[in-house]
């Protein structure tokens, strides 16, 4: 039997005596596509933060096991080097590092830490220019400091040059689709299915169906109440659309 790239089972987490995730399960497959689609305070962001590592969060039950290892007790860089990627709702700005200096600086850290050897400067900018080619990258916003004045389809570009860079085994996509135009959306959608190889598996993390038009899951889960109350295929996207989370409990946000 395969293992999968991220299973979760029974996972509990609070903030300042809140539980907010109570018992989530999921299990994604190597190379599938999986939506978390739920109201806003449903506990989907909380899911992503945990998966990360963000410190803010008790874990009180469960475990996420990233290509059948338990990652509950690695830091979050030691995450990032065992393969997850996390692309943020609002990407923070870095004053005074240049984008191209990040992105350097990152992947040679991801590479140290599997044991391998830094890239060279020569392999390295042959990788950006062939990503940035991909997601309308020039040399010129590879310059400016890390997200600072960028637009938000540019701040959303830019993850994506991280993520097609470091090649994660697992991303997880934060409501990526915040802040963006049609345009921008159709942009970071290309980049992100670009990188579907049939062996990376991908959490996409929305409200909305729009995105789903664009970067089509072989899954979708509805979260509610901190866990997963229904899961089907991509259909069930529009049936939320349409109908809306009165089904699913609470009031709407």
């Amino acid at each position: 039997m395969t293992t999968p790239v991220l299973e979760i089972r029974n996972l509990h987490a609070r903030i300042e005596e809140r539980e907010i995730l109570k018992g989530v399960n999921l299990i994604i497959p190597p190379g599938e596509v999986h939506a978390i689609m739920g109201r806003n305070g449903s506990g989907k962001s909380t899911l992503s933060y945990v998966l990360a590592g963000k410190e803010d969060y008790e874990i009180t039950a469960g475990e996420i096991l990233l290509n059948g290892e338990n990652i509950l007790e690695m830091e979050p860089d030691e995450r990032a080097a065992a393969g997850l990627f996390l692309a943020f709702q609002y990407p923070i700005e870095i004053p005074g590092v240049a984008t191209m200096t990040f992105l350097k600086a990152a992947l040679n850290a991801q590479r140290k830490a599997r044991g391998e050897e830094e890239l060279k400067t020569p392999d390295f900018m042959r990788m950006v220019k062939e990503a940035g080619a991909q997601l309308n990258v020039d040399s010129d916003m590879l310059k400016r400091p890390l997200n600072v004045g960028f637009s938000g389809g540019e701040k959303k570009r830019a993850e994506i040059m991280q993520m097609a860079l470091l090649k994660p085994s697992l991303a997880v996509l934060d409501e990526t689709d915040s802040g963006l135009d049609i345009d921008a959306l159709q942009v970071v959608s290309k980049g992100v299915n670009s990188l579907r190889d049939g062996q990376r598996s991908m959490l996409v993390i929305t409200h909305y169906q729009r995105l789903l038009n664009h970067i089509v899951p072989d899954v979708v889960h509805v979260f509610s109440d901190g866990r997963i109350v229904e899961s089907g295929g991509k259909d069930l996207a529009l049936k939320l659309e349409a109908e809306g989370y009165a089904n699913y409990g609470g009031e709407a946000a």
